[in-house]
C-alpha cells in the first residue's frame, strides 16, 4: 500500500499524490457473509449510513492518483471497474463484456459493455476506457498502483464504439487481474478533463452512489445514483441503491470509532480492533464481517540494500530472533493467523514455508556470531567494529493498528533477548514516507493489495526499484536478483497454468530463503456493523465492501 525509493543513490522528491488511496474494484456480485446469507429480511429504500473510518483520510478521492486502501474503501461506492470477482473468487467481465488475448500474448482486445453512463451523462464507451489508461500512464497524474498495473501497455485504440485494442510490451497474464483493481476503475473522461483538484475533490463514476460533497476532516457525502444500471443483472436487484446516501467519517482513534457504533451515531465502523471485535461477538446488536485482502501478506520487509541487513544471516538471524506467534496469540484474540508466505491467504498461489520462520534464540545467536556480531556493549547488544547492531523501524500510525503497534514492541523487546536494538518510530503517513524516500529504515511494514501473484512483481522484481511517477517504488526490501527476475517474468507472462503455479512457487521460495521478509499475517480488513444494517457482505475484487444492496432496518 505503499512503496518508494532511492534512484540510483539519489533521493527521490516526495509526491503530495502519494498519501492518496489504493482503488476500489467494480462490485463483486454475491460475495456475502454475515446477514447477507439470506436471513436480512424485506429490503427497505431510504435512510443514511454512517460509516466510520479509521484509516488516513485520502487527499484525493480519484484512485488514480497514487493510490492506498482509504481509497478503495470509499471509492468503491462510485466507481466501478472493468473485471471483478464473483463469490467463488472467479474473474468476470464487469464494465467491460469479454476480453479476448491473441496468440502471442501481445493484443489484448476488450469489449465495453453498452447501455451504460457515468452520472455526468457521459456514455461509457472504447473511448472513455481509453482516456482512462491514458490518464493512469500519464505522469502528470502521479499515480502509483495504477501506473505499474498497466505498466506493460505500449499502445492503445478505440477500434470502434465499444471495442478497444490494446498493444502490450510483452505478455501480461495479470492483466485481467489488474483490471479488477481499485487503482484502474473507469472514471468519466468527461470528468477527467477538470483540473486535478477538481476531479480528486469529486471524481464522477458509474457506481450505485456519487461523490456529492467533501468536507475535508470531517466526511465524504455520498448520495444515491437513480440512473444506476447494474452491469451484470445477475449480481443484485433491479434499479438503484437502496440506501439514500452514505456519510463517509474519519474518525483515527479506535476507541471513538466503537463507541459511536455502540451509541447508535455510526451504522460501521472499518479497522476493527481485536479487543472490539472479541467483545462484539457477546453483543447481538454489533455484526462482524472479516474480509481478507488478497495481494501480499502483511509482513515485515528487511531493507537488503545497506547494513547490517545487506548480509543473509543477519537477515535470518533476526527472523529466528522474534517470537512473533506467542505475540499474535496474546494480542489479536483469534482474529489473525500467522502466515509464512508472502501471499495472501486467499491468493491460490500462495506458497507457505512454516520452517524457515521458528522462534530460535540459539540459532539467532549462532549467526549472529558467524556474521561478526560476537561481542555485546554494556547495554546487552551486540556490536561490530564498535557499531551496535541497531535497527530503525518507521512505522504508520495510520496503516498499523494498536494491536499491530504492541506486536512490535513483543518483537523490539524479543530482539533485545539476542542482542539486536530495534528502534522503533511511530510516524504519521507523511513523515513515514520521507523515511522510506530517504532510505532511512531497515525494518517497515507496508501492505500491498492487488488481486493475483503478479503483486510479487511489483514487490520484489528488481525492476520495482525504480519509482512510479508519484515517486511511490514497492521493492522495499531492494531486492535484486536476476535469477528471481527471471522467475517472475515468465510466471508473468507464460499461458500454461501449471508452469504459472511452478513459477510462482519457485519464486516465493526464493524470497523467503532469502529472508528478505517476516510474514505476519493477512492484511486485515474487518469491519464491525449494527444489527440495524442489513444484507452487508459484498465485497469487491480487493474486499472493500460495497453497499448497492444493503439497507437500514425499521
Amino acid at each position: 500500500m505503499t512503496h518508494v525509493r532511492p534512484l540510483a543513490n539519489k533521493l527521490v522528491p516526495a509526491a503530495a499524490a502519494l498519501a492518496a488511496a489504493l482503488v476500489l474494484a467494480g462490485c463483486t456480485p454475491g460475495t456475502t457473509t454475515s446477514d447477507a446469507s439470506g436471513d436480512a429480511g424485506t429490503p427497505v429504500t431510504g435512510g443514511t449510513l454512517v460509516y466510520a473510518s479509521g484509516d488516513a483520510e485520502p487527499s484525493c478521492l480519484d484512485p488514480h492518483v497514487g493510490g492506498n486502501y482509504p481509497q478503495a474503501l470509499v471509492a468503491s461506492q462510485y466507481l466501478e471497474t472493468l473485471y471483478t470477482k464473483d463469490a467463488d473468487g472467479t474473474l468476470i467481465p464487469w464494465l467491460a463484456k469479454d476480453s479476448t488475448v491473441s496468440e502471442d500474448g501481445l493484443t489484448r482486445t476488450v469489449t465495453i459493455r453498452e447501455g451504460i453512463s457515468f452520472t455526468d451523462g457521459t456514455t461509457l464507451d472504447a473511448a472513455a476506457v481509453k482516456a482512462n489508461f491514458e490518464h493512469l500512464l500519464n505522469p502528470d497524474t502521479a499515480s502509483s498502483t495504477g501506473y505499474l498495473a498497466l505498466g506493460k501497455i505500449d499502445s492503445m485504440q478505440a477500434v470502434d464504439a465499444n471495442t478497444l485494442e490494446l498493444k502490450l510490451k510483452s505478455p501480461d497474464n495479470s492483466l485481467l487481474e489488474s483490471f479488477s483493481m481499485p487503482w484502474v476503475a473507469i472514471e468519466s473522461p468527461t470528468a477527467l478533463k477538470r483540473s486535478q483538484a477538481e476531479n480528486c475533490a469529486a471524481p464522477v463514476g458509474t457506481g450505485p452512489f456519487k461523490v456529492e460533497s467533501w468536507k475535508k476532516q470531517d466526511a465524504v457525502n455520498l448520495v444515491r445514483n437513480t440512473e444506476y444500471v447494474l452491469p451484470d443483472p445477475k449480481a443484485g436487484h433491479a434499479g438503484a441503491a437502496y440506501l439514500d446516501a452514505i456519510t463517509w467519517r474519519f474518525i483515527p482513534e479506535a476507541a471513538t470509532r466503537y463507541a459511536a457504533l455502540q451509541a447508535g451515531e455510526v451504522q460501521l465502523i472499518d479497522n476493527a480492533q481485536p479487543d472490539a471485535i472479541a467483545a462484539a461477538e457477546k453483543n447481538t446488536a454489533i455484526k462482524h464481517l472479516d474480509a481478507p485482502r488478497p495481494g501480499a501478506s502483511n509482513r515485515v520487509e528487511l531493507n537488503s540494500s545497506k547494513a547490517p541487513f545487506n548480509d543473509a544471516k543477519v537477515r535470518e538471524a533476526f527472523v529466528h530472533a522474534v517470537n512473533v506467534n506467542a505475540s499474535i496469540d496474546s494480542l489479536f484474540f483469534g482474529t489473525a493467523k500467522r502466515s509464512y508466505s508472502p501471499l495472501s491467504s486467499v491468493e491460490p498461489l500462495a506458497h507457505s514455508e512454516e520452517s524457515l520462520f521458528g522462534y530460535d534464540p540459539a540459532k539467532a545467536g549462532q549467526l549472529l556470531d558467524a556474521a561478526g556480531w560476537s561481542e555485546r556493549d554494556s547495554a546487552g547488544y551486540r556490536v561490530k567494529d564498535g557499531a551496535r547492531l541497531s535497527l530503525t523501524f518507521p512505522v504508520s500510525t495510520s496503516q498499523s493498528i494498536p494491536a499491530e503497534q504492541s506486536l512490535f514492541e513483543q518483537m523490539q523487546a524479543t530482539a533485545k533477548e539476542s542482542g539486536i536494538e530495534i528502534k522503533i518510530k511511530l510516524l504519521d503517513l507523511s513523515s513515514w514516507y520521507g523515511e522510506l524516500f530517504t532510505n532511512n529504515y531497515n525494518l517497515v511494514s507496508a501492505p500491498y493489495t492487488k488481486v493475483g501473484p503478479g503483486v510479487l512483481s511489483i514487490l520484489f522484481h528488481s525492476d520495482s526499484t525504480i519509482p512510479a511517477p508519484s515517486g511511490y517504488f514497492a521493492n522495499l526490501s531492494q531486492v535484486k536478483d536476476p535469477s528471481l527476475d527471471v522467475l517472475l517474468d515468465t510466471a508473468g507472462s507464460t499461458k500454461d497454468q501449471a508452469e504459472r503455479k511452478n513459477l510462482y512457487a519457485q519464486a516465493q521460495q526464493k524470497v523467503l530463503e532469502g529472508y528478505y521478509l517476516l510474514p505476519l499475517y493477512n492484511q486485515q480488513n474487518h469491519f464491525l456493523y449494527s444489527e440495524k444494517l442489513k444484507n452487508v457482505g459484498t465485497t469487491t475484487a480487493v474486499a472493500s465492501p460495497t453497499f448497492f444492496g444493503t439497507w437500514l432496518s425499521n
